[in-house]
């Protein structure tokens, strides 16, 4: 019976143009979420072509697929025990030396493969002419011209599929070869590893561990001269250890005595070996005129006095963009809300029912979802800066700054991330290689203003400060979040994890046009999350606010309050309110801000919708003496009960910004760092560092009359 599914992984460095050969491959049909046990993302697709069902498995981008990052174990992991039928290797054409290196890894792993040649107009437009028949040859495997952006090779890849389900394109056997003494002494491990039926000296597969998954012996050979920590970890469980242990001391001593370096320098070289004879057959230079776009552009954006201010520059035309397009759709948005308000209202009679729906749901959840367009809009801008090349840049241009602080450009990249969501971007410092780099930026990644911060931000600037000045007031606060994380990794560094900062390497991919589909599933994920959040957490979180602020009804002798006030005051939620006023009254807060920013250490919407549900309840009694029958705005309720200037609310936006990270990244920072430690100490840090400066702002600024 003729197979008619298959499975393929798609492996690649980063940037490459990984990601959009697999939105072209599988549009919308795509679903995230993390590996098991890891908190490496998961990303996953299908589709159906010619009467097939194709599963698209996106794999972690990597350099390669040593144990040195929990994304480059992840990757060789699921091609050996998740076993796809097919890997497509996307490379970039225009850094074929380097990305080859990775291709030369994946072929040791012995699975069918497909290498597809990405950015194959930027290789040509700098004079590389490849020839692709050859370099097949050479490599013994498809390789395929490609152009993502342009969708370009797209359809070539799909027959190229269907033709491995079909039986067309077989395992690669051809292998790297590596200098005489190395590839005696790799034969002599294979030689004494436990082969696939349980027997010495076979040349098929090794049964490893208690689940009995199967590595090609080669690898395994391999990888422990490369002293990879995993493999010798899963080499120290087989039958005959001792003696597989013993024969690669004395194999890596042979080799270091040979080749006069250790044995893990001899296989990179012996992989760049290879490479560098395949390009040289397959691939021909040409001279162009002039200087590549990249490297002029560049020129502008890195240049050491212009970079910073640039990159600030284009930071403040987002933010302007982000709130000045964002607040005519806000409105439209919050204007449905109110109609939906109105209408329930008159078609509800009196009651808990009534007040629920109204109070708590519309209240809370729509204060919540009316700031879509600007969380669309703020991801919608930094993805395109991210797939222009741009974002990678931004961290070339910090890292004068950062290696002021003991850290470097690198780790400013998931501080950037931070910008959308703290929970990747704390995910995302696991591309350091230095522990100490990756703690201290996981600590202070969550002092960056991120998306779920952002509704905060919109309601207090849009009720408290005039439109002109609304952007300028949003950069601020992400600013003070930048130089916030800053101050403190240097503090973090100098007391709590010194030690010295390491050189920093990064790629610089060439300048690109996102194309319009990858932005608009960019935009599309992120608002699907965001409205999924409103109806569950935030829902939730509505719900419970909702019936702390409403209960109980009646005092201790049972009689009703005489008004809502005092109603409010005496509910559960007012009486937690009252407890914590005492410590937040010196920052200009009072219970209700106090209960709202209990409320957001589950998430940071909820301290809107908190706001929402009891402004909704206060609003909801004052109509009903007056007997009015407009319904007021979101903004105008804030103005009217808060009681805040601008500069108290500018303080609760400071607050919003330095206090404890949502549960959902403090359960995060935990798994990273196996243990409760940090998140506890990140708990505890951000907690007092946001007193100690709003206290010292409103205190201040009190003194100079600032507010009042």
């Amino acid at each position: 019976m003729k197979k008619n599914t298959l499975t393929i992984a798609l492996a690649g460095n980063p940037n490459s143009g990984k990601t959009t050969v697999f939105n072209n491959l599988t549009g919308s049909n795509q679903h995230v979420g993390n590996y098991p046990g890891v908190t490496v993302e998961k990303k996953e697709g299908r589709l159906k072509y010619k009467g097939y069902d194709i599963k698209v498995i996106d794999l972690p981008g990597t350099y390669s697929l040593t144990a040195y990052s929990p994304d480059e174990i992840v990757a060789r992991n699921v091609i050996i025990e998740e076993k796809p039928d097919l890997l497509v290797n996307v490379v970039d054409a225009s850094n074929l030396n380097r990305n080859l290196y990775l291709t030369m890894q994946l072929k040791e792993l012995e699975v069918p493969m497909i290498m597809v040649l990405n950015m194959a107009d930027v290789a040509e437009q700098s004079g590389m002419i490849i020839d692709y028949h050859l370099l097949s040859t050479l490599l013994g495997m498809p390789a395929l011209r490609m152009v993502g952006t342009r969708k370009e090779g797209i359809q070539e890849l799909l027959d190229l599929l269907v033709g491995s389900i079909e039986g067309s394109i077989k395992k690669d056997v051809r292998r790297v070869g590596y200098p005489a003494v190395l590839e005696a002494e790799i034969q002599k491990l294979v030689e004494i590893l436990p082969s696939e039926d349980g027997d010495i000296g076979g040349s098929g597969s090794v049964v490893a561990g208690p689940n009995g998954i199967k590595y090609p012996s080669r690898w395994v050979a391999i990888k422990l001269l490369e002293n990879d920590s995993e493999v010798i970890k899963k080499a120290d469980a087989l039958s005959g250890s001792q003696k597989i242990m013993k024969q690669l001391e004395l194999s890596q001593g042979i080799v270091k005595k040979a080749l006069n370096h250790d044995s893990e320098m001899a296989i990179v070289e012996g992989r760049y070996a290879f490479i560098r004879g395949a390009t040289r057959e397959a691939v021909r230079i040409e001279k162009t005129d002039g200087v590549p776009v990249t490297e002029k552009v560049d020129k502008i954006l890195l240049n050491r006095v212009f970079g910073l201010p640039i990159f600030l520059g284009i930071m403040w035309l987002l933010f302007q963009l982000t709130f000045t397009l964002g607040t005519p759709l806000m409105e439209i948005i919050e204007a449905g809300f109110m109609q939906l308000g109105s209408w329930a209202d008159h078609q509800m009679a009196e009651g808990l029912l009534k007040s629920l729906l109204i109070d708590g749901i519309i209240g809370g959840v729509g204060g919540v979802v009316v700031f879509l367009p600007n969380i669309v809009l703020l991801f919608m801008g930094i993805a395109f800066l991210e797939g222009t090349g741009y974002m990678a840049r931004a961290a070339f241009v910090m890292d004068n700054i950062m290696h002021r602080i003991g850290l470097h450009g690198k780790s400013f990249v998931p501080m950037l991330i931070g910008f959308g969501c703290s929970i990747p971007a704390i995910m995302a410092t696991r591309t350091l290689e230095n522990p100490k780099d990756r703690l201290v930026t996981m600590l202070v990644t969550p002092l960056m203003s991120c998306g779920a911060k952002l509704p905060v931000y919109t309601l207090l600037i849009g009720a408290f400060f005039a439109p002109q000045v609304a952007g300028n007031v949003l950069f601020s606060i992400y600013l003070i979040g930048i130089s916030l994380a800053l101050i403190m990794a240097k503090v973090f560094r100098t007391w709590l994890l010194p030690g010295e900062s390491e050189p920093f390497v990064m790629e610089l991919p060439s300048y690109k046009m996102p194309t319009l589909k990858a932005i608009l599933l960019h935009m599309w994920e992120r608002a699907w999350l965001y409205l999924r959040k409103a109806g569950t957490i935030i829902l939730a979180a509505s719900i419970l606010i909702w019936t702390l602020l409403t209960f109980p009804m009646v005092d201790s002798q049972g009689h009703e309050y005489a008004n809502a006030q005092l109603q409010l005051e005496n509910s559960y939620a007012g009486r937690i309110g009252r407890v914590i006023e005492p410590v937040i009254s010196p920052l200009g807060f009072d219970w209700k801000t106090g209960t709202a920013l209990i409320a957001g250490v589950a998430a940071k919407e909820v301290v809107v919708s908190t706001l929402g549900t009891l402004y909704s309840i206060e609003d909801a009694d004052a109509l009903a003496e007056e007997e009015a029958g407009t319904v007021k705005t979101f903004a105008e309720r804030a103005r009217e009960q808060s009681g805040f200037t601008p500069f108290t609310a500018y303080i609760l936006m400071l607050f919003t910004l330095i206090y404890v990270p949502c549960m959902a990244a403090i359960a995060v920072i935990k798994r990273e760092t196996n243990g409760w430690k940090w998140p506890a100490f990140t708990i505890a840090y951000t907690c007092t560092l946001a007193w100690v400066i709003c206290f010292v702002v409103y205190q201040g600024g009190k003194a100079l009359g600032l507010g009042v």
